[in-house]
């Protein structure tokens, strides 16, 4: 209980604005804010291990907007809905009338007459997900001042074309917990590299959510991925101004070698070029399929040239004391299991793959807390009165 007393006065300590904004990019958030998120994950989570019911709502929907296949993320903001008491319903757009021409600012107030919150995944499209999600929250905020919402719903990124906020921001309460501690993670060594995959087309979301995030808390952090597979500019500038910020470090390498070399932390995963992801958008807009086939065929090829980046028994040798921890936000491309040549060796995944799970499994806790804090503005006394009411989750 002592430790759930501490988390309950740091929750309150933080001075924070989330309550006023929606979380749809982890650099738009102070680190006091991030730091507050953590807190409450942690603490709701600890709540749980003790049988006591977290649910501060006694009904309300939670809409979920999936434009892209998912898993773990699709599970989690489903568990995240169950955690805090509301009810989930899924928008299928191919059941709506959003083909008969309704409108983003339409849709977004008719779906949400009982909503409290609404999460969104749409990272297809570069230069459309995110703004997408901007403009749901413009027309919920019209909607709730003009008095045909009873309540502004919270809105969560749970994946876009420019960051993967949910997924970061649990790979950070990961490293919290396995490190110790926050203030344990300065000076640590990540390396964030680019991996061979033998599909295409994987979104940027999560290299420049983990770039984007990591050098908030003085982290040595490095990029390292093949000539031609460049992430956005913009985001290369902002994890720049983060380490310069932080007192961490940011750094470019044009090898896996060179960047897990004496690495603490490893997370090698593929994706695609931010040019070869605008030029996919265009084509996807077009309803081009002999375009989009073409540039499947091409980007393939491509890859298959970069196989030696490949995160193997040798390369982890590499790191510091060559025991780094592997990160993944899985599904992992695992060499001889899930396909032929891939991301990681099996050997090496199966050392780390109880420990991937356990970073997996902070994602529900960490949507629970961005939806409880854009609710309410002293989540603190929120959660103090369902710990004074210890109402157990479990009757015995």
């Amino acid at each position: 209980m002592e430790e759930t007393g501490a988390l309950l006065r740091a929750i309150g300590q933080r001075k924070t604005g989330l309550s006023d904004k929606d979380f749809l990019l982890t650099w738009e958030q102070t680190r006091e804010e991030l730091e507050q998120i953590l807190d409450i994950a942690q603490l709701m989570k600890k709540m749980r291990e003790q049988n006591i019911d977290t649910r501060v709502f006694n009904n309300g929907l939670g809409i979920s907007v999936f434009r892209d296949n998912s898993t773990r993320t699709r599970f989690s903001y489903a568990s995240a809905l169950n955690l805090l008491g509301l009810t989930q319903q899924d928008l299928d757009e191919g059941k709506s009338q959003i083909a008969h021409g309704e409108t983003v600012r339409e849709t977004a107030n008719m779906i949400s007459f009982c909503a409290d919150a609404i999460g969104i995944r749409d990272d297809m499209y570069l230069g459309a997900g995110n703004a997408y999600m901007r403009e749901v929250g413009e027309a919920l905020d019209e909607g709730f001042s003009q008095g045909v919402l009873p309540q502004r719903p919270a809105l969560v990124n749970l994946q876009c074309d420019i960051d993967h906020p949910t997924q970061s921001m649990a790979d950070l309460a990961w490293l919290k917990e396995h490190f110790g501690g926050l203030d344990k993670l300065k000076g640590k060594k990540i390396a964030m590299t680019w991996a061979y995959s033998p599909s295409y087309g994987k979104p940027l979301s999560v290299p420049q959510g983990i770039i984007g995030l990591m050098t908030r808390f003085g982290m040595e952090v490095t990029l390292a991925h093949p000539e031609g597979y460049d992430l956005i500019p913009e985001v290369l500038e902002t994890a720049r101004r983060n380490a310069t910020a932080s007192g961490g470090s940011f750094r470019q390498v044009g090898s896996m070698e060179e960047a897990f070399r004496d690495a603490d932390i490893v997370y090698p995963k593929s994706w695609a070029p931010w040019q070869v992801m605008q030029q996919r958008t265009t084509l996807l807009r077009n309803q081009d399929s002999a375009g989009l086939k073409e540039l499947e065929q091409r980007c393939l090829q491509q890859n298959a040239r970069h196989q030696q980046w490949h995160c193997t028994e040798e390369m982890m040798k590499l790191t510091r004391n060559g025991s780094a921890l592997y990160m993944h936000c899985l599904p992992a491309d695992i060499t001889g299991v899930s396909c032929e040549a891939g991301e990681v060796a099996a050997s090496v995944f199966e050392r780390y793959r109880i420990a991937t799970y356990k970073e997996a499994s902070w994602k529900p806790w960490i949507i629970a807390s961005m939806i409880l804090a854009r609710k309410f503005a002293d989540p603190a006394a929120v959660l103090s009165r369902r710990l004074q009411e210890a109402q157990p989750r479990i009757k015995s």
